[in-house]
Formats: structure tokens, C-alpha cells, sequence
């Protein structure tokens, strides 16, 4: 083993995003469709500048996913499959570009296909997976920036991919703060006095222009969404819950090699010049990590994007800690830590992607001592609840066809649906077809984006409610019916035994009680 580029072989680069792209293509289908998958479905009919919950990027590509591929749910699944795949080939690049040799790259590239966290991003459709993709993009960009030097160029390209990641998820804000914090805390600052970085900022921010002038036309949903996420729905986590979080989502492994990572880019020796050159990545995380640990209810994974960098900075660190060994004791030390990393990947990988029948994964979290589990304030069943939301959409679909077939001829016509979430909303457009010609009437809800979308042409004479409460439905309609029941084993909870209701002569006006029913979260 040595520390240097230019003793680095290539076919790890092709090796291990190779592995990646075909684990998530043999285990596409897992349980079924995501309940964010429905809603992003369901967004990409209805192109905008920006939605409550997020930005346009994501949605943009799965409308064209969609547009050339079809609907089906390994068209969709194959991009995060795709993605995911480049952010291991992104561990590799910026392994090279901070000094490691090839078993750098095969340590940090191993780690980055084991980690629990990216394995599950990967299996869904969502913008976090390309979140994933644009922070490793960013930071690739950044290593291959000499600060001493005044070329516009390579600052040009990271303004782009900064712009680019800001439309798709805008906790990109946080890698943004992270590099300024980077900037005047390293050697780095030199840059400010050079045009690089502003027009890097600059460009970043025109792209993301478009999104900020939607956010003012529609009274900044999305500052409202937040503000409600984190009072009502979102768990708080203290310090140690934080960290604890960053061990379930990397495992012991991973985490091993980060901490490494971690050392070495903020204490590397002058033997490993190019990761001494990147200190500033170490401030990067500090940064973020200390944003997401103060906003005092942020989910575990907000903080997965930096590790893709920490994985490499490990791999380079691992390296140059045993080149002065003797060769059967480097690679018999570089096997054991590819084991390692490989093995608990193994060990983990049931619980982040759906591999085993549902029955076979309850008795396998058991034996491994992992009970069902929610970073939001939500009831658990039997599934922790990235499982149990890939479950109980075709029930819905069903429950609300049978709803629908009790209606006469006449009332099919003016019917609508309402659903109480964009899940619901999104499995009877998406599943059940709803305002297509032969499938079920239109589906409005109160929920995120569908509020924004507002009632249409529905008018509530005749609605059929999937869930409400049948003495609060009396107060507002003439006539309430129960017609049908929910029933999702592995559902969540709050899904599961839901009533289904149709009702008819609406005492107050829909488009008139629109802004009532609205609920962001």
C-alpha cells in the first residue's frame, strides 16, 4: 500500500459502484411503493417552481423518468438505484483527490456500499438520494480546487453543482454555511480574496432564484411547513440521541472508519499533503454537525451527505497508518477491515433494504434486538415505519373503490375523494387512477402540496372521506355514511382500521372552507 495518486489502480472506480447498482436492481421491488413515492408521483403531474416540502429538481427528473420509461415502480426505483451508485464512484474520486492509493480507494468505497444509511436511501425514489449525490459532487469539485490559484473555472463548476443541489434539496444551505465557516477557519481563506468563491455563491444563487421568487408568490410555504414539523410532528433529540442516531444509521464499521476520517482531516501529518490541503472538510462537518444537533429536532440522516468525504479521508487515513508494515501484514490488515465493513453492511442490510418476506424481518429485528422505531411522534406497529410506509396503499385503493361503487350514476359524477395525507391522496391518484378516465373520481386533500392545488372542480356535494370522524363530519355535512373500513396489517398505525366515509350536502361551501383544512407538516 502507499498514499500516493499515482499508484492507484482504476478498477475500484468500476468495482464497487458496479456491486452497488446491481444489489439495488436485484431488490427493486422490496414491499411495494413508498409513500413518498406516491406524493413525488403525484408532484411530477403537476410541474411548478417548487412544492411546500421541496424544491423542483427531483420532481422534474422523475416527470421525465416517467415520460420515457412509464410509471412502473422499477422505472422509478432504477434512478435512486443509478444515483446511489455515483455517489460510490464520487467516495472513489475524492479518495484520489486526497491522496489514496487503491487500497484507500477500496476501504472508503467499501464503507460507502456498506453504509446502512445510503443503502436505504438508495431504494426509494426521493430527493435525499440526490441530496446524497450533489454534496459528494460538491465537495469532488472542491478537492480539485487549488486556492492559491486565481482560475474562475473549477469555482464556475462547484457554483453550478451547489445551484443544482440547492433546487433539489435545500439543505444544501448547510453544506454553504459549512464551506464559509471551512474558508476562514483553513489556509483556504486566501480564495476570499479572490473572485472564485463570490461568483461560486453567485451562480449558486441565481439558480436557486427561481425557487425563492416561487416561495414569495405562494407566502413561503415551505418556512410554515418547517415551523410546523418541528413543534408538532418531529421528536426532539438531545445531544447523545444525535449521536446514537449517527451509530444506527452507519453502523460500527462505518463508523470506525468516519471517526478516522474525521481525525485525519483535521490532524493530518505533512506525509499526506493533499488531505492536509482539505482540513477544511473537517470544518465542514463540525459545522453541519453542530447546525443539526442545535436545531434540536433533526433526523438522523440529515447528516448522512457528509460522510461520503469522512468515508474517503478514513480510507486515505487507514492507508498511510499501515504502509510502513510488511506487505502480508498491510493486506491481511486491509482484508480484515474490508470484512468488517462488509460484514455488519450484511448484518445491516435486512433492516434498510426489504430483502427478507415481512414475517422473517420481524423475527430477524427481534433476534438482533431492533424494535420498530420513528424519529417523528407516531405510533409503531409491528414495522419500524420506512417499512410499514411501503404497506397498506393497495388497501386504501380497494376501501375506497368499494365506497365508490355504492354510488349511484349521478353522484359518481360530481364525487371527489378526500384524503386526510398525501400518501392516501398519492395511492388513489397513482394506484387507484383517481380523475383518469376509468378510474376513481378526483382525489383532493388538505395536506402539503395538494392544498396548494386546491379543490379543482370538486364541490363536496358528494365526497368520499378516506378516515374522519363520523360525529365531526355530521356537523358539516347533511348525511354521513360509514361504507367501508381499512385494514393494513403492517401499515402504520395511524393508517390501519381507518373508516371510510361518504357524505353528502355540504352545510358550508368547499371552496370557501379551503384555507381551514390546510395542514403543512
Amino acid at each position: 500500500m502507499t498514499s500516493t495518486r499515482s499508484s492507484s489502480a482504476s478498477w475500484p472506480l468500476g468495482l464497487f459502484p458496479a456491486l452497488k447498482l446491481l444489489l439495488h436492481v436485484l431488490t427493486i421491488p422490496g414491499y411495494g411503493i413508498f409513500r413518498d413515492e406516491l406524493y413525488y408521483i403525484a408532484c411530477s403531474k403537476r410541474l411548478a417552481l417548487g412544492y411546500v416540502d421541496h424544491p423542483s429538481l427531483s420532481v422534474a427528473v422523475l416527470r421525465v423518468v416517467r415520460e420515457v420509461l412509464g410509471d412502473s415502480l422499477w422505472a422509478m426505483r432504477l434512478v435512486p438505484a443509478l444515483v446511489g451508485a455515483g455517489v460510490v464512484l464520487l467516495v472513489g474520486l475524492i479518495t484520489r483527490c486526497l491522496g489514496g492509493g487503491t487500497w484507500a480507494q477500496v476501504i472508503a468505497m467499501a464503507g460507502a456500499l456498506a453504509t446502512p444509511i445510503f443503502l436505504a436511501l438508495s431504494h426509494i425514489y426521493s430527493m435525499n438520494v440526490f441530496d446524497l449525490f450533489f454534496w459528494a459532487a460538491a465537495v469532488y469539485a472542491l478537492s480539485r480546487i487549488d486556492p492559491a490559484q486565481k482560475a474562475l473555472g473549477p469555482w464556475i463548476v462547484l457554483g453550478l453543482i451547489l445551484g443544482l443541489g440547492l433546487n433539489n434539496k435545500m439543505s444544501v444551505l448547510w453544506l454553504g454555511f459549512g464551506l464559509g465557516v471551512g474558508l476562514v477557519l483553513t489556509p483556504w481563506r486566501r480564495a476570499l480574496k479572490t473572485a472564485g468563491p463570490w461568483v461560486a455563491a453567485a451562480i449558486s444563487g441565481l439558480l436557486f432564484l427561481p425557487h425563492v421568487l416561487w416561495q414569495v408568490a405562494n407566502d413561503w410555504p415551505t418556512r410554515e411547513f418547517i415551523a410546523n414539523a418541528t413543534t408538532e410532528k418531529m421528536v426532539r433529540v438531545d445531544l447523545a440521541g444525535f449521536v446514537r442516531g449517527q451509530l444506527d444509521i452507519l453502523g460500527p464499521g462505518v463508523t470506525v472508519l468516519v471517526l478516522l476520517g474525521l481525525f485525519f482531516l483535521l490532524r493530518a501529518p505533512n506525509a499526506l499533503p493533499d488531505l492536509r490541503r482539505m482540513r477544511l472538510l473537517g470544518w465542514i462537518y463540525l459545522t453541519v454537525f453542530v447546525l443539526l444537533v442545535l436545531n434540536g429536532t433533526s433526523r438522523s440522516f440529515y447528516l448522512a451527505p457528509t460522510y461520503t468525504w469522512l468515508l474517503a479521508a478514513g480510507g486515505v487515513g487507514f492507508e498511510w497508518l499501515v504502509q510502513r508494515w510488511s506487505r502480508p501484514v498491510r493486506l491481511g490488515a486491509g482484508a480484515l477491515l474490508l470484512t468488517v465493513l462488509l460484514g455488519f453492511g450484511a448484518v445491516a442490510l435486512p433492516m434498510v433494504i426489504p430483502v427478507l418476506p415481512v414475517d422473517e424481518f420481524v423475527a430477524y429485528a427481534e433476534k438482533l434486538g431492533s424494535t420498530p422505531s420513528s424519529e417523528e411522534r407516531k405510533e409503531m406497529g409491528k414495522l419500524p415505519q420506512f417499512y410499514a410506509d411501503m404497506h397498506g396503499w393497495t388497501e386504501k385503493v380497494a376501501a375506497a373503490r368499494q365506497a365508490v361503487d355504492l354510488l349511484s350514476t349521478e353522484e359518481r359524477a360530481v364525487a371527489c375523494l378526500f384524503a386526510e395525507n398525501y400518501g392516501v391522496a398519492g395511492a388513489l391518484e397513482h394506484l387507484g387512477r383517481g380523475g383518469e378516465p376509468g378510474g376513481l373520481p378526483p382525489v383532493v386533500s388538505g395536506h402539503n402540496n395538494y392544498w396548494l392545488w386546491g379543490p379543482g372542480t370538486c364541490t363536496g356535494e358528494v365526497l368520499v372521506i378516506m378516515g374522519g370522524n363520523a360525529d365531526e363530519l355530521a356537523e358539516l355535512f347533511e348525511s354521513v355514511e360509514h361504507v367501508a373500513t381499512v385494514d393494513c396489517t403492517y401499515c402504520m398505525p395511524y393508517e390501519d382500521e381507518k373508516p371510510v366515509h361518504v357524505v353528502r350536502g355540504p352545510r358550508v361551501d368547499l371552496a370557501e372552507s379551503w384555507g381551514l383544512i390546510k395542514h403543512f407538516d
